[in-house]
C-alpha cells in the first residue's frame, strides 16, 4: 500500500494576506519570554516549572563558587510560591549607569543583563547567563526581591515582569549581614501545572550540594505535609561517588580522586569501581549536568 501524506492549506489566508513591513513584530522588555517561554526554559510543563527554582538557586550557587556564600535555603510556601534565601553579597542596589535604574532592577527586568559575561563578576557560573532571574520574573504572577547590604534592607516587587514601585529601603540589618531573598509565584497563565514536587527539588538540590564543597542547602516544604532536609557535603564529589555506589559493592574502599588546573580550567574527578557490569559516568560543567557528554567526558575516557 502506498503511503500518502495529506496536507491542507487555507488558500484564502495564504494568497490574500499581504506580507509587508507592518507584519514584523517587535517585542519589548520581557514580552518575548511570556510569548515563547519554551525558548528560555525548555517547556511549560512540570520540568519548566521546576527550572524556575534552579535558575534562582544557580545564582546563589555562583556566589558560593566565588567564595561569598555558604548557605542557601529553599522553601515551598503554602500557596506554592517559592522562597530562595542566600547569604551571599546581595545583588547590587546602586544605579546602573547604562540603564539608569538600580542594578537589582536591571537583573530582574532586562534580558542579557548580569555579572557573568566578562571576567569581573564571576570566574565560574552556571544557569542562563544574564537571563535566568529576568526569565523567572517574566513567568511569575509576582516576584519580590529583598537585598540586605551595607546595613539596609532593600525591596522591590514585580508583577508578570513589570516593576510595581521603585527600589526602596524597608528596614535595617546588621552591618556584617548580607544576602538576597527572592520570593516568586509561577504564573498559572503560562504553566500547565503550578504545584511543586518536593522530591524533584530534593534530587537537584542534593546534587548541587555534592558538587559545591562546604555549601549547605536547606529544602523546606511548608504545605500540608511538612518536610525539611539539609544537604551539606564537605567531601564534595567524593561523597557523591559514595552516595551513587551505596546500593552496590565497591571493589576497594578508597575513592580515587584527583583535581588540577590547566589553561585556567579547573577539573575534578572522583571514581570507584563496583561489582556491577554497567558504567555510570556523570559529567558536570560549572555545576550544570551535561547528560549528552562533551569534551570533558571524552578527555576523561581517553
Amino acid at each position: 500500500m502506498a503511503e500518502e501524506i495529506i496536507t491542507s492549506t487555507n488558500a484564502e489566508t495564504a494568497t490574500d494576506h499581504e506580507y509587508n513591513a507592518s507584519e514584523i513584530q517587535v517585542l519589548k522588555g520581557l514580552e518575548a519570554v511570556r510569548k515563547r517561554p519554551g525558548m528560555y526554559i525548555g517547556s511549560t510543563s512540570s520540568r519548566g516549572l521546576h527550572h524556575l527554582v534552579y535558575e534562582i538557586v544557580d545564582n546563589a550557587v555562583d556566589e558560593a563558587l566565588a567564595g561569598f556564600c555558604d548557605h542557601i535555603e529553599v522553601t515551598i510556601n503554602e500557596d506554592n510560591s517559592i522562597t530562595v534565601v542566600d547569604n551571599g553579597r546581595g545583588i547590587p542596589v546602586g544605579i546602573n549607569h547604562k540603564a539608569g535604574i538600580p542594578a537589582v532592577e536591571v537583573v530582574f527586568t532586562i534580558l542579557h543583563a548580569g555579572g557573568k559575561f566578562g571576567g569581573g563578576g564571576y570566574k565560574v557560573s552556571g544557569g542562563l547567563h544574564g537571563v535566568g532571574a529576568s526569565v523567572v520574573n517574566a513567568l511569575s504572577e509576582w516576584l519580590e526581591g529583598e537585598i540586605c547590604r551595607d546595613g539596609k534592607v532593600y525591596k522591590q516587587r514585580y508583577e508578570r515582569g513589570k516593576t510595581m514601585y521603585p527600589l526602596k529601603v524597608v528596614g535595617e540589618c546588621a552591618p556584617d549581614k548580607h544576602g538576597t531573598r527572592v520570593v516568586f509565584l509561577p504564573d498559572k497563565e503560562i504553566f500547565e501545572e503550578t504545584v511543586y514536587d518536593y522530591d524533584t527539588l530534593k534530587v537537584r538540590l542534593r546534587e548541587t550540594a555534592f558538587l559545591t564543597k562546604n555549601l549547605k542547602i536547606t529544602l523546606r516544604d511548608d504545605r500540608e505535609v511538612k518536610h525539611e532536609k539539609t544537604f551539606h557535603y564537605e567531601g564534595g564529589i567524593k561523597e557523591f561517588v559514595t552516595y551513587l555506589n551505596k546500593s552496590k559493592t565497591a571493589l576497594y574502599e578508597q575513592i580515587i580522586y584527583c583535581e588540577g588546573m590547566k589553561d585556567n580550567v579547573a577539573v575534578e574527578v572522583a571514581m570507584q569501581h563496583n561489582d556491577s557490569y554497567t558504567e555510570n559516568t556523570y559529567g558536570f560543567v560549572n555545576n550544570i549536568n551535561t547528560p549528552e557528554g562533551g569534551t570533558h567526558i571524552t578527555g576523561f575516557r581517553n
